[in-house]
């Protein structure tokens, strides 16, 4: 008769075995997660984004962290709007808010390439007086290399942020102090809740009586509230839109980073959205602590199991 064979009694120990079982089952969640996320990426953006519009709504107070104050929508407010924070030192975010829950306006900025790609007649001299041939960041889109001189009104969707001026008294704010950076995303919230993104693209000047704020190209204008509304010389007095910029290097999509010789609006914004989208997601986690409290008790998790596995084995 034939001896049995016997196997060894340690070929596959059980705690090994439990081991790469919980490494298994803990990929599982991780990688559910990374392709929810890259799905849904534009519906969470979105929905942060209304919600801290809201919020903003419903203040009855001026904002905590008021960068600079004094600013006008128009020619006839009353001068109580400012830029506004999450930190006084280092901030995420700047936007325009005036009192009680109210924001900004809408005025259209014809500065830039004229008589390009889009140009329909809205932007004529005769519609916009303050027109002028080229924008604050001309020089940065020309570092690019990309092959336009100036952002065009009527494809690039680029909001006025900022004041600058030389008279005497001017009420003046420079986001760069802050952290922004020219041409960088930023999110405009407009016509009932749509949003579209846009870049900072100009600085309003001194040239009229006071200093406004709250003015975007023909392009973004023509987005928020439609092509029959918006000229050169009409804009939208509503004082419900929101103006969000970013800070950091993150924020600026660089020659690369976007369509700047596309020939239409909607060119160029497609090239902008998922940078704009990954900068709201970053700006709310980063505000609430969630996402890195998040990833830390991942990590720990990780930890114990791989310790726990090891003195098993």
């Amino acid at each position: 008769m034939s001896k049995p064979i016997l196997l060894p009694s340690r070929s596959y120990p059980i705690g090994r075995f439990f081991f790469i079982l919980l490494i298994a089952l803990l990929a599982i969640p991780i990688q559910a997660e990374e392709a929810s996320t890259a799905a849904d990426l534009s519906i969470q953006a979105a929905n942060r984004l209304q919600n801290f519009y809201f919020q903003l709504r419903n203040q009855t107070k001026e904002c905590k962290h008021r960068l600079a104050n004094g600013f006008f929508n128009t020619d006839d407010s009353s001068g109580t709007t400012s830029y506004c924070a999450n930190s006084n030192k280092k901030p995420s975010v700047i936007w325009i808010q005036g009192k009680k829950g109210s924001l900004s306006n809408m005025d259209i900025d014809c500065d830039g390439i004229q008589g390009g790609s889009g140009d329909d007649g809205r932007c004529s001299v005769e519609l916009s007086p303050d027109y002028q041939a080229e924008t604050a960041f001309k020089d940065t889109i020309q570092s690019y290399n990309v092959g336009i001189s100036d952002l065009n009104s009527y494809v690039h969707p680029y909001v006025v942020f900022g004041n600058v001026g030389s008279k005497k008294g001017w009420k003046k704010f420079d986001p760069e102090k802050y952290g922004m950076k020219p041409l960088s995303v930023m999110a405009v919230l407009c016509g009932g809740g749509k949003i579209v993104w846009g870049v900072w693209g100009d600085i309003n000047g001194d040239d009229g009586d006071k200093p406004v704020v709250g003015e975007v190209s023909i392009a973004l204008g023509t987005a928020c509230y439609g092509e029959r509304n918006i000229t050169g010389g009409n804009g939208y007095d509503g004082e419900d839109v929101l103006y969000l910029g970013f800070t950091g290097d993150e924020a600026v999509p660089g020659g690369g980073g976007a369509n700047w010789t596309a020939g239409d609006f909607e060119g160029f914004e497609k090239s902008i959205r998922g940078l704009g989208e990954r900068m709201v997601l970053k700006m709310l986690s980063e505000d609430s602590g969630g996402r890195e409290r998040g990833v830390g008790v991942g990590m720990a998790v990780g930890v114990v199991v791989l310790l726990a596995g090891w003195m098993v084995l």
